[in-house]
């Protein structure tokens, strides 16, 4: 029972993740090229369409291991760019910075802290938060493609083992 739980979850977050790029199936088109994957007017949709319907897929239990592992170099890569681009002082800006000390009074000492370099140490614990989040979801679905979908997946009630 708690490892469907856990392809919902791996599932669900992968299709909400990915309703935005369903919408605009072309916004990725840079990001992708800029990864070195061209052209990025085929990498953008298609990237699109694994991360949302392959999240379905996967929640469901359904062909399971095939589309987990997809989704897996996918979240990889996704991972790799994070480690390898790190938020820059472009995220932080002067007024975003002015604001924040403006309501100084609703943060607690340590948040405090933060501030006082000009929004750096913020800035890096944000960098820290997406890596671990991009680590947690990334293992997620290869766990979902070593072991597949389980007792309680359609896998299982179509007798296929994908």
């Amino acid at each position: 029972m708690a490892w469907s739980i856990f392809r919902l979850a791996v599932g669900g977050m992968l299709v909400i993740e990915g309703w935005p790029k369903i919408t605009a199936p072309l916004a990725q088109v840079g990001f992708v090229e800029n990864l070195g994957f061209y052209p990025g007017w085929l990498w953008s949709p298609f990237l699109a369409i694994l991360q949302f319907f392959g999240g379905m897929f996967i929640a469901l239990g359904l062909f399971t291991r095939p589309i987990a592992l997809a989704n897996g170099v996918m979240l990889a890569i996704t991972l790799l760019f994070h480690f390898t681009h790190p938020y820059g002082d472009a995220f932080l800006t002067q007024a975003g910075i002015d604001a924040l000390k403006a309501g100084s009074e609703f943060f607690t000492p340590e948040a405090k802290v933060r501030l006082i370099d000009g929004g750096a140490k913020f800035l890096h614990q944000v960098q820290g938060k997406a890596e671990l989040a991009s680590l947690f979801w990334t293992g997620g679905v290869f766990l979902a493609a070593a072991f597949g979908g389980g007792y309680l997946s359609l896998d299982r009630l179509l007798r296929k083992r994908f």
